[in-house]
């Protein structure tokens, strides 16, 4: 189970390990935080398309067979990464690690749970999510630290990062998966062909917004609601953070900024061990919590000019993205059968990932337009008001719905 989430780390090394290095690129090629956000969101845009396709691929041919050409894609942006000249060159590689992670999140998670079994499900879970963050926040600080320390400070990470994406074709090779259409079955798997909507998921096209079986929409619905709003603040965290920092701070430090992205992912990564014996809806609102309470800290922090306050909207935007990816996961394992599980991952990881590309990229512009103050308040604001009307949702959903198999939990 553990080899099985390597892939996932991977990927999500190469997803961010970008960010401390774009002020670099910002002063060599030359474009504003506008920009900036584009490059950003290009990666949500190649993320979501992936996610159309390879939810649904690999429920159908697969977890391996979509997997190793997404890791092969992932290799091809460490080149273009290494050698990006232009502002053409960066959407590009950020367009081919956004393929390549939606292939993870929702082939790869469900390969974790494909081979830890029926019994493991909710562990499976805990792993693939934090497999997820853990990569998210260690590919800033590797990038942030080579970058400072050794030489070709745009070039040096994307061929480490190269080695962890071989290392990560070979534990795809040797994964144990079975074949679709055979393997393990369990009760949410029978119960699925018995009348719950599996005709969907056979019968539909291969291009399509990836779903749920039909009964299983409002647990769905409760994992988006919370873990949208998280994912978006730690992607307003990661695209404009270190313009923050050289705001507050006056310093353009790489290590700082792939820090402080380090410190917001290894809290994501903390808090879902620390929560995993807790039923999913007290998980859920506590995320919603997190992430309200750190765009609140986010405010402050422009307002107040405080350093402090920054770093505590990052770790409260961790937090708050790690439980609402771990409540939404485990829901989805707890009533989503094998044999649509990367389908269903998809498409939470659709609901997350499109408020992420839009509303930052939304307060970049703001902020070159009226102040880096007014864009981070407004992007603030309208998020901690979504993560408020998440954590009511869960709050008032009923406990059948959070809690399907309260033995599991």
């Amino acid at each position: 189970m553990w080899l099985a989430a390597w892939p996932i780390t991977a990927v999500f090394v190469l997803s961010n390990a970008a960010t401390p290095l774009y002020v670099l690129w910002q002063r060599d090629i030359g474009f504003s935080r506008g920009t900036l956000t584009v490059v950003f969101a290009c990666y949500i845009v190649g993320l979501v398309g992936s996610l159309l396709v390879s939810g649904v691929l690999s429920d159908r041919i697969g977890r391996k067979p979509v997997l190793l050409p997404a890791l092969g894609l992932a290799l091809a942006a460490c080149l273009v990464f290494g050698t990006a000249g232009s502002v053409a060159a960066l959407i590009a590689a950020r367009l081919f690690t956004g393929v390549a992670v939606g292939a993870v999140v929702s082939a790869g998670m469900a390969a974790v749970t494909d081979v830890a079994g029926p019994g493991r499900r909710r562990t499976a879970a805990l792993l693939a999510s934090c497999a997820m963050v853990f990569g998210a926040g260690l590919g800033p600080l590797l990038a942030g630290v080579l970058s400072e320390l050794a030489p070709g400070p745009t070039s040096t990470v994307f061929a480490v990062e190269a080695v962890l994406l071989a290392l990560a074709v070979l534990a795809v090779l040797r994964m144990p998966l079975p074949r679709p259409g055979s393997g393990r079955t369990d009760r949410n798997d029978r119960n699925d062909r018995t009348g719950h909507g599996g005709e969907r998921g056979e019968r539909g096209g291969w291009i399509r917004v990836p779903g749920v079986p039909r009964g299983r929409g409002r647990q769905l619905a409760l994992g988006v609601a919370v873990f949208a709003p998280g994912i978006t603040a730690t992607s307003f965290v990661l695209s404009l953070g270190p313009s923050l920092l050289s705001g507050l701070l006056g310093t353009t430090s790489r290590i700082v900024a792939g820090s402080m992205a380090f410190a917001m992912f290894l809290t994501a990564t903390g808090v879902q061990f620390a929560v995993q014996r807790l039923r999913r809806r007290t998980v859920l609102a506590v995320g919603a919590a997190g992430t309200a309470l750190g765009m609140l800290a986010l405010a402050a922090a422009v307002h107040a000019g405080s350093a402090g306050a920054l770093l505590a909207a990052a770790l409260l935007a961790g937090a708050g993205q790690g439980l609402g990816q771990l409540g939404g996961l485990s829901l989805l394992n707890s009533t989503v059968p094998p044999r649509r599980l990367a389908e269903a991952n998809a498409a939470l990881n659709v609901g997350g990932y499109l408020p992420a590309g839009l509303l930052p990229v939304s307060a970049g512009y703001l902020s070159d337009a009226a102040g880096l103050t007014a864009g981070t308040t407004a992007f603030a604001a309208a998020l901690a008001a979504l993560a408020v009307l998440g954590g009511l949702l869960v709050l008032t959903a009923p406990r059948r719905t959070t809690d399907p198999d309260s033995s599991d939990a």
